[in-house]
């Protein structure tokens, strides 16, 4: 029997998350003011540094503005915009996103690289077997989700350096929520799925072939491309 894992809310979130819902069921519209800060703190039971961050990732998905001396007001908003299954917390981050990718960039496209000359049989067989699995998923998007962060785990633990491991443990969560969210948002895309589908694929044959910059070029490119297709459906 499987369990699906609990994952906590931080309590901006929640807020963000509860101001998004009554704008979608209509009652927060354009151009209304909200509550002050500390009302909005005594409704939803929360401290006031909650609800700062709130409307201010609110702000940042251009959900609200707030004018100087007056309050904050609901923007003009596209109904359309909710209907992809991002949370309010992915959204907000989008400049921590982007620096993420960075970091992906930096760590990553070394790893590839270390995985093609280090790598033994066991490992190749790990990165093969979460392949395999995205290739076998067939609509199932937990199963492509996992396998997808296998298989960037496994070319990790490929390269057999204990130090590289620790600095990928570190932000080995934020990256695992990122593959996951970026995913739902990109598979929108028309064919999308098929071409994500070969850039690990030659990923995983370059460093079958121990070809040490043809791993670390198709990492970087398929970092990129992503990262690129990400914010496109995100600036929509």
């Amino acid at each position: 029997m499987e369990y699906k894992q609990i994952k906590s809310e931080k309590l901006y979130e929640q807020v963000a998350a509860s101001l998004m819902d009554m704008m979608k069921q209509g009652s927060l519209a354009s151009g209304d003011k909200l509550d002050s800060v500390e009302q909005l703190a005594r409704h939803f039971g929360v401290g006031r540094s909650a609800v700062r961050e709130a409307l201010s990732g609110l702000r940042s998905m251009g959900l609200v503005e707030m004018r100087q001396g007056e309050g904050t007001y609901i923007k003009d908003f596209d109904p359309e915009q909710f209907t992809l299954p991002v949370s309010a917390a992915f959204l907000m981050k989008q400049d921590d996103v982007k620096e993420l990718y960075q970091v992906r960039k930096i760590l990553e496209v070394g790893t590839a690289g270390y995985a093609a000359t280090g790598h033994q049989t066991a490992d190749l067989a790990r990165i093969e077997q979460a392949l395999q699995l995205m290739a076998d998923a067939n609509g199932d998007d937990a199963l492509a989700e996992k396998a997808d962060i296998d298989f960037h785990i496994a070319i990790a633990e490929a390269t057999h350096m204990d130090l590289l491991l620790h600095l990928m443990g570190s932000v080995s969560d934020l990256m695992s929520e990122t593959i996951r969210e970026t995913r739902r948002i990109i598979l929108y895309a028309a064919g999308r799925a098929d071409t994500l589908f070969q850039e690990h694929e030659r990923i995983y044959q370059a460093i079958k072939q121990r070809d040490s910059q043809q791993a670390r070029d198709a990492m970087y490119d398929h970092l990129e491309n992503v990262e690129q297709l990400l914010f496109q459906q995100l600036d929509k």
